[in-house]
């Protein structure tokens, strides 16, 4: 079993317009409406791979059967801890030319209880789990020191934990040394203060938090690919893509991949190839944060991995 912490759940809505013009009046052409979140995005992308997972996330009374049912259908379980509030609510705008343009909602703040709630689901979770993924941003009304905590508990219970995350919950984080985080290029920038334009920066960044502790630092760098270190080397995958639909939560699903590839025990290079094939196989597809094993195995072959250190 694998469990994701991906506590702050959200409904996803995209959007479509011809073009977006800010101050005037947009019209749509379609519009969807999604469960989302990022450790949503990641946990239903591992069951799309076969994997066995758990969820772990806020529900409103509102949304509960609908997001309870979509889980279900995609092979998800979702422990869903409801509060009298509704639900954060993020929307995409996209234009004729597939521009994206994010907002994304606030959430309520979470009392005591309703952390609390998470917190215990998580704990039994780790009891009954190989692998543990933290994802996404934190509700508020946690300290941004939570995800520390959990990822130390994580390694207490002789598990792995894997982290996405940004800010000071990313800088907090590492400081426990998770197996693995996963920064994207904004990340990376942001925790160690210096631009991370290119691979070479990308390696330099995974290295040095390697150094620090962290077992396998992934550092994705949108189109260029992803660059991963571990005990054994370094590792850059990159695909070509000549179609691209909807980037958002590419990097959800590239998490999945590289969780799925920890479970089955594939090697650094395998398993950075399978998460770059899952990140392709969310900017071909419709839907935010979620593929199919068959859009995946379609693009494994092309996806290119070589060593750089």
């Amino acid at each position: 079993m694998i469990t994701v912490a991906g506590f702050n759940t959200t409904l996803d809505r995209l959007v479509d317009v011809d073009a977006l013009r800010l101050g005037e009046v947009n019209r749509a052409t379609n519009e969807r409406e999604y469960p989302g979140g990022k450790g949503l995005h990641v946990a239903q992308t591992i069951a799309a791979l076969g994997e066995r997972v758990q969820l772990i996330g806020l529900v409103d009374a509102a949304h509960r059967n609908m997001i309870g049912r979509c889980m279900s259908e995609r092979g998800v379980l979702f422990h869903g801890i409801e509060i009298p509030d509704s639900m954060r609510t993020c929307l995409a705008l996209r234009d004729a030319r597939g521009n994206i343009t994010e907002i994304l909602g606030q959430g309520p703040e979470l009392a005591e209880n309703y952390q609390s709630a998470l917190l215990r689901a998580f704990r039994r979770g780790v009891e009954e789990s190989d692998l543990v993924v933290l994802s996404g941003s934190l509700p508020r009304g946690f300290a941004a020191s939570t995800y520390a905590e959990m990822a130390a508990h994580v390694r207490h219970a002789a598990r792995r934990c894997l982290i996405d995350a940004s800010g000071d919950v990313l800088r907090h984080a590492v400081t426990v040394q998770p197996f693995l985080v996963k920064p994207n290029r904004d990340e990376i920038t942001e925790l160690l203060g210096h631009p991370v334009v290119d691979i070479d920066a990308a390696l330099h960044a995974a290295t040095i938090l390697h150094s620090v502790g962290v077992a396998m630092p992934v550092v994705t760098m949108g189109a260029l690919g992803a660059v991963a270190v571990d005990a054994g080397g370094a590792w850059h995958a990159q695909i070509e893509l000549e179609h691209i639909h909807n980037t958002v939560g590419s990097g959800d699903c590239l998490l999945a991949g590289l969780t799925v590839g920890m479970a089955r025990s594939m090697d650094l290079q395998e398993t950075l190839r399978l998460g770059v094939a899952c990140g392709a196989a969310n900017a071909q597809g419709e839907e935010t944060g979620f593929v199919e094993r068959r859009a995946v195995e379609a693009l494994l072959s092309r996806v290119r991995v070589h060593r750089l250190a």
